[in-house]
């Protein structure tokens, strides 16, 4: 970490447009990522129909923007729903009041969860552990306590609030087909845009912040500067993914600030494995899976639900996409047991 940190103080030293170095090899990869996430979206669309599809593609964006903050830098939010929110309810209050264009609402809807992370991170970021968990459940409540009340009059409390204008142009999000496709277009975005973002020398720093904070800090490294704009990064994806929930349903109401389903999200990070986009795609699909199928077959599927994240946390502690890239390295170390010893002298 020190050798990598040490080289010079600036924020990016490299952030190619690919996350890396282009070469043939990373191409093909970002091909085959590419194939991956469009394939596994369209997998569901005949057993599940495409508004759940859809659906499981938007949670997937909500995990992606808690993994960098907690898989990333290390820092559990147990309020993170309060920027799915603000995305939601903004988009639906700008469609209503200021404009008719979806994806004019859909930047409104980033920008309002952009703000609010500015603000609470600012707060936030100043603690750690348990600390800035409740921080951000406070926010979370407070949140939801002024969608509830003072502000009933706008956002309809209880009741919610109906999105007008889902169509503009060719752009109709009231057609379920055209909305899975730009939403899977969305995914796709979102997960290279933070490939870029944990592929650089920024992510490196991140990762850093994670294990030593205050080594990063004693290299001279404004860890204030990096944690609050990585809080705010996550806040105004999470504020995306609340955006599209608002255009998806075509309607808003306050369990999208619920602070119950914060663990939703910990548990779907927690199932793919902290730290890995691909975890948290996969993470994102199996949990979505399990809350819309188990209670079908099994009353109590809460115990279920209970049993396998207790399997996870002791035996798969990282996590499902984690504990195949461990049995991939062993599986290649066996095969090629002197390679690492090559690679070794070789340097």
């Amino acid at each position: 970490m020190g050798n990598v940190l040490s080289k010079n103080g600036k924020m990016f030293q490299v952030f190619s447009l690919w996350g890396g170095q282009l070469t043939k090899s990373t191409v093909r990869r970002r091909i085959l990522e590419l194939i991956f996430l469009i394939v596994i979206f369209l997998i569901f669309i005949p057993f599940l129909g495409t508004h759940r599809a859809t659906d499981f593609a938007i949670f997937c964006i909500m995990v992606l923007s808690f993994d960098l903050l907690y898989g990333y830098m290390g820092r559990l939010s147990m309020g993170h729903l309060l920027y799915l929110g603000v995305g939601a309810y903004a988009t639906g209050l700008s469609l209503r009041y200021l404009t008719t264009n979806p994806l004019l609402a859909i930047v409104f809807g980033i920008l309002a969860a952009c703000i609010a992370g500015m603000a609470a991170g600012s707060i936030a970021i100043r603690a750690t552990g348990a600390c800035f968990a409740l921080i951000n459940l406070a926010f979370n409540r407070v949140g939801w306590f002024l969608v509830m009340s003072p502000l009933k009059s706008i956002t309809g409390g209880e009741n919610g609030l109906s999105v007008r204008n889902l169509s503009f142009s060719i752009f109709n999000f009231r057609n379920p087909t055209f909305r899975f496709w730009f939403v899977l277009i969305s995914v796709i975005f979102v997960f290279f845009f933070l490939r870029v973002i944990t592929s650089s020398s920024y992510g490196v720093i991140l990762r850093s912040l994670k294990e030593d904070e205050k080594r990063v800090r004693f290299l001279g490294y404004n860890t204030y500067y990096y944690k609050w704009i990585n809080f705010v990064i996550s806040a105004s994806v999470a504020g995306f993914a609340g955006a599209l929930t608002a255009l998806n349903y075509g309607y808003i109401n306050p369990n999208v600030l619920d602070v119950n389903a914060n663990s939703g999200v910990i548990f779907a990070c927690l199932i793919g494995g902290p730290g890995s986009l691909y975890g948290s795609i996969i993470g994102g699909i199996i949990y979505m899976l399990i809350t819309n199928l188990l209670p079908i077959y099994f009353q109590r599927w809460e115990l279920l639900l209970g049993v396998s994240l207790l399997l996870i946390v002791f035996r798969f502690r990282k996590g499902l996409w984690g504990g195949l890239e461990s049995l991939y390295k062993r599986i290649m170390t066996q095969e090629n047991p002197n390679q690492p010893l090559e690679k070794g002298v070789s340097k």
